[in-house]
């Protein structure tokens, strides 16, 4: 079973830095986080990258799509504070260096799911050291291309509401966890995964009086912005 920490901060360091940054990392290891959460995305070149959105307009001063950007501008590109897009390698050196567990979320561009998942798989278990991260992904499909790859690997079902039928969705792929909204988590959802062993994770809290509420109604670990929420 994996260890969770009860604290896993948000798109790499929270607030704290530009998101899905190096910086971010560097943070969350100085601030004594033991889990981050980023996102994965494939570049033109197929070089999987931590960005959250399709487009590049919001997170960075480029602008289009990601899966259409060469990684030559890419990286050229600053993501806030003069920081720039990292690639999944360099982020996976920091997880080591520091003994973080990585929650890595597929987030394919449309039409490149099953690409971006068998991408990541492959590159964690080819590449990875230390700590096995847990994938995770909103996408269906990418999830199950990741784990056809690679079944070994660590994998969470993500939701924004958890479906009726997510005991067969994780037994599909064997899912170790359950991600989901905080506002849409229930009491039945959280007797039944506590009755399949399946630990909930819920997105995103930011407040203490929030998130000592859900760990009072079973939920295992939040994702949250405020890496010291916990403090």
């Amino acid at each position: 079973m994996i260890a969770l920490p009860r604290l896993i901060a948000h798109r790499c360091g929270g607030n704290r830095a530009p998101e899905n940054t190096l910086a971010g990392l560097h943070e969350a290891a100085r601030a004594g986080c033991r889990a981050v959460e980023f996102d994965v995305m494939l570049s033109a070149d197929g070089t999987p990258v931590l960005i959250h959105d399709e487009t590049l307009e919001r997170t960075t001063n480029g602008v289009g799509r990601v899966c259409e950007t060469p990684d030559a501008v890419l990286f050229s590109l600053d993501a806030g504070a003069g920081e720039r897009i990292p690639t999944l390698a360099e982020a996976a050196v920091l997880c080591q260096r520091y003994g973080l567990l990585a929650n890595i979320e597929i987030k394919p561009a449309t039409g490149h799911e099953a690409a971006t998942g068998a991408s990541v798989a492959r590159f964690v278990q080819e590449r990875w050291q230390g700590l096995p991260p847990l994938l995770s992904s909103f996408s269906a499909e990418a999830l199950q291309a990741a784990w056809c790859v690679a079944p070994e690997l660590q994998y969470g079902l993500l939701f924004e509401a958890v479906p009726a039928d997510w005991q067969r969705q994780c037994g599909a792929i064997g899912a170790v966890t359950l991600h989901c909204a905080a506002g849409r988590v229930t009491d039945a959802l959280l007797a039944e995964a506590a009755a399949a062993g399946v630990p909930v994770l819920c997105y995103t809290v930011n407040e203490a009086g929030a998130a000592q509420a859900l760990f009072a109604r079973g939920v295992s670990s939040v994702f949250s912005d405020r890496i010291d929420l916990l403090a």
